[in-house]
């Protein structure tokens, strides 16, 4: 027996292995399932989502563009902080390019 899209993200992520679905990989489209969005990054995470070095989130850090959190001894990262900072980076492109 086939099984329903649902079931198959719901079996991938039990198994451990997470992963994206989209309409296209279910039998019923009103049954999509996304993964949601992190809340908080570590820096590598983050160092991967902006294509920048350790050393460039860092510096960042310090400067205040980039927004940061402690948990314990890890530094994370806020979502909103990311899209924060590419919205900052977007906002001065347009006012250099006038």
């Amino acid at each position: 027996m086939a099984q329903r899209g649902s079931q198959r993200v719901a079996q991938s992520l039990s198994a451990g292995n997470p992963r994206r679905t989209y309409p296209s990989d279910t039998t019923d489209t009103r049954e999509a399932f996304t993964m949601p969005t992190k809340a908080l990054y570590r820096v590598s995470e983050a160092m991967a989502i902006l294509s920048l070095s350790r050393s460039v989130i860092y510096e960042l850090i310090r400067n205040g563009r980039l927004r940061s959190v402690k948990e314990g001894t890890a530094r994370l990262i806020p979502a909103q902080a990311i899209a924060e900072y590419v919205a900052l980076l977007e906002h001065e492109s347009i006012g250099q390019a006038a």
